[in-house]
């Protein structure tokens, strides 16, 4: 009696979770456009691994993109204060482009003290551009010390070269 009470109560349980095969009177079925409604995502604003002219064209104070300082420095100078300022002008009216900004130094002074001083020259800059209004989501700052020198040499105008922090739009890195 125990095991035709268990069948019967289990058969009934398969019975009511199943289903009737009438289609009316159950939940549509909606049929979508799989772009319907869907905004085109860029990376970092550029579309198709490309910048807009006016960051490359070299009439643009856009298209320069270095920042250099004075030995052992990391204050922007106000020789380089414009060009800051246009890029940070830029990126406030353009909120989907997102930089990468370098700081370099040159090959003297040891490598824990360059790595230093390229992430205060790298960071003196993305603090400027905040304060002028910038998200800092849109900036990245990174060090690479003596690593990615612009220029070879030994001299005081290689040194200058390398003395710099770099802005790159994404898809320049």
């Amino acid at each position: 009696m125990k095991l035709s009470l268990a069948s019967v109560a289990f058969a009934l349980a398969l019975t009511g979770c199943g289903s009737t095969g009438d289609k009316e009177g159950g939940a549509p079925v909606e049929s979508r456009d799989p772009n319907a409604g869907v905004a085109r995502v860029e990376a970092g604003g550029v579309q198709g691994g490309k910048l807009p002219a006016v960051l490359t064209d070299p009439s643009s104070i856009l298209s320069k993109r270095s920042i250099y300082f004075a030995l052992d420095r990391y204050d922007v100078s106000e020789q380089y204060r414009a060009l800051v300022n246009a890029h940070a002008k830029f990126l406030v009216e353009n909120r989907q482009f997102k930089i990468l900004i370098q700081g370099n130094t040159d090959e003297r002074g040891s490598r824990e003290y360059n790595l230093s001083l390229g992430q205060k020259r790298a960071d003196a800059v993305k603090q400027m551009m905040v304060l002028l209004g910038v998200r800092e989501d849109q900036i990245e700052s990174v060090s690479l010390g003596e690593e990615k020198p612009k220029a070879e040499g030994h001299s005081e105008e290689a040194w200058a070269e390398n003395r710099r922090a770099d802005i790159l739009y994404v898809g320049e890195y």
